[in-house]
């Protein structure tokens, strides 16, 4: 199980970066635009450095529904390859059948 504060911090995160995720694509786009001027260009860069750093999708760590796993994490089902496995065992997941040969 993963520090509880690692999980906080991680959603905290998330919730950043989808508060913030409308004003930083327009600002990227701006520092994109070829056709602006450079000082338009280089003030939206200055505006979206002064933009928190949490904001930034980059700095989410996917991490396992369960445990909070950060390694090992299998995006299809949102959880790691321990939480996976344990889960297949029981039989809680279907479609998913433990191989054997």
């Amino acid at each position: 199980m993963a520090k509880k504060s690692s999980v906080e911090k991680n959603e905290k995160r998330r919730k950043m970066a989808k508060k913030f995720a409308a004003r930083r694509a327009r600002l990227k786009a701006i520092t994109k635009n070829q056709a602006l001027s450079m000082e338009e260009r280089f003030a939206a860069q200055l505006k979206l450095a002064v933009l928190p750093r949490n904001s930034a999708p980059n700095r989410i760590r996917n991490r396992c529904e369960l445990t909070g796993r950060p390694r090992a994490y299998y995006r299809k089902m949102k959880m790691s390859r321990m939480a996976l496995r344990e889960l297949g065992n029981k039989g809680l997941i279907p479609g998913l059948v433990k191989s054997s040969w």
